[in-house]
């Protein structure tokens, strides 16, 4: 079972899965049936991209041993790797909020850019360089920064690569600019010029400091106005 078997399991309730299941020696010899769930079919719509996803996973079943960190691998392997290691719904040591983030960004910046590059081609001034490039906030590129060493400290510990080219990258989180704070004044007047649906969210937000995405994402059942609490 050096390259493992793939399988496409029917689910009760949502879209089939890519199952990936795989053999490996126990201290004693004996063999030990593995098998993870790699993803969904939307998310591999065919056999190919889901095995693509396990590339890392099957390089670290396949040293047996060996040293890893000779087998080169690229940035976007390593990505799957991480992902099926560390951001799978079985791991409770991230929260759900922090996967999802992690992953969204290694979907939207990092795999885009150096999903092909290799780990030892990664500089640390053109890591600096890029960064400094991106149209986002300086709080998102330092986010992106600290998931790239989380990456290179994940294949370190797993023996894939020996060495961290992120730890000297320089970014900074500090706003470019002072944020706007309305005042009272400025938000009854904003309120009285709203309709209803749009007052109710600009009022949420100046009673309670939600971020964008929070409120956005408030459901009625988690909301404190139930019954007038």
């Amino acid at each position: 079972m050096q390259q493992g078997s793939l399988i496409r399991r029917h689910r009760k309730r949502g879209p089939d899965v890519w199952q990936f299941r795989w053999a490996d020696r126990g201290p004693f010899g004996k063999r030990i049936y593995r098998r993870r769930v790699i993803g969904t079919v939307c998310q591999y719509p065919d056999a190919d991209s889901a095995r693509k996803s396990v590339a890392g996973l099957l390089t670290e079943i396949n040293t047996n041993g060996v040293k890893r960190c000779a087998v080169p691998m690229t940035i976007a392997e390593v990505c799957d790797h991480f992902i099926q290691r560390e951001l799978t719904n079985d791991n409770f040591w991230r929260s759900y909020s922090t996967k999802r983030s992690y992953k969204a960004y290694l979907k939207r910046w990092i795999v885009p850019h150096w999903g092909n590059v290799h780990l030892s081609e990664v500089r640390t001034m053109e890591v600096e360089s890029w960064l400094r490039r991106l149209p986002l906030a300086k709080s998102s590129c330092a986010k992106i920064r600290n998931i790239l060493s989380v990456l290179f400290n994940h294949a370190c510990r797993h023996e894939l690569f020996n060495g961290n080219p992120i730890r000297l990258v320089r970014q900074g989180a500090k706003r470019r600019t002072t944020p706007s704070v309305l005042t009272p004044v400025e938000i009854k007047a904003l309120i009285n010029n709203l309709d209803l649906r749009e007052r109710t969210l600009v009022l949420v937000v100046a009673s309670t400091g939600l971020r964008q995405s929070e409120l956005f994402g408030l459901k009625w059942e988690t909301s404190i106005l139930i019954k007038g609490q």
